[in-house]
């Protein structure tokens, strides 16, 4: 196709059996001028034969192998093969609904500042109902993730970028990866659609990380992205410092005007002798 202006990328690894599913949700989008770009990651399933059955339906899909080496280097050599302009991952296990794809685009061509643009999310599978998500900001980023990896961003950013980590195999790299996007500025939009649909599994990869990995991929990340976390420390401790200077102020008013008024200060936490019993009279 020429003029692509959306890639979605699918990487695959042992999710055979739910990328039928996932697929079909990209066929039915009403946005019609994608590209979906699947990539085996060495997937010891039969991930192969349901791809080109995809790919002999519709010449939008497209197929890539390579040996296991984690989701960052499949989602990297799909976005190094894309032609469209914007990048959408996609995990194989999920799906996207109908409008998703065109109220991105319509974000994007309003707002040209926009870097990131996401959705409201449900969950399905073993668990059911709305993904609860954390308003976005990056003040807040800089201490969790809050923007699952069914984003859309640009592939030139990407690039800038260098893509996605791809030492980063037990986890946590979508937050590293919009870390990096962000940092240095850029608008982010949610649309108020759901537009992505999460599959709960009892076993999955994010379940699967430890508590010592997490700690050591949280360090990872910190040390990667100093420059990001002390920036943060420096707003957040500014904020402290004048908020407590804000609250000194107000407790000398009040100090100020009880002392002037009723005669003792507040603040200061007087001792006042009461009777230890009052009679009736």
């Amino acid at each position: 196709m020429d003029d692509v202006m959306v890639s979605i990328i699918v990487p695959v690894y042992k999710q055979a059996q739910y990328l039928d599913e996932t697929l079909q949700s990209v066929l039915n989008q009403s946005f019609t001028n994608w590209e979906c770009i699947i990539v085996s990651d060495g997937s010891p399933d039969n991930t192969e034969e349901v791809a080109e059955k995809w790919t002999t339906k519709d010449n939008r899909y497209k197929y890539f192998y390579q040996q296991n080496a984690g989701v960052s280097s499949a989602r990297n050599l799909g976005i190094k093969n894309a032609s469209g302009k914007y990048i959408l991952p996609l995990d194989a296990d999920d799906i996207i609904a109908t409008e998703y794809v065109s109220l991105a685009m319509d974000a994007f061509d309003k707002n040209e500042l926009l870097k990131l643009v996401y959705c409201q999310a449900e969950k399905f599978g073993e668990e059911t109902g709305k993904l609860k998500l954390i308003p976005y900001s990056l003040y807040d980023l800089c201490d969790h993730n809050m923007i699952f990896c069914t984003a859309f961003y640009k592939k030139m950013d990407w690039e800038l970028i260098g893509g996605y980590d791809e030492k980063m195999l037990e986890g946590l790299e979508d937050w590293e990866f919009w870390i990096a996007l962000l940092k240095n500025g850029g608008a982010v939009k949610c649309l108020d659609y759901t537009g992505f649909h999460y599959r709960f599994k009892k076993v999955s990869r994010s379940k699967a990380i430890q508590t010592a990995q997490k700690e050591s991929l949280n360090r990872y990340i910190k040390q990667k992205h100093s420059d990001f976390f002390l920036n943060s420390f420096d707003t957040i401790n500014k904020y402290r410092m004048d908020l407590e200077y804000k609250l000194a102020s107000e407790k000398f008013v009040i100090n100020l005007f009880a002392k002037k008024i009723l005669g003792f200060a507040i603040f200061s936490r007087p001792q006042i002798k009461l009777p230890l019993k009052i009679s009736d009279k």
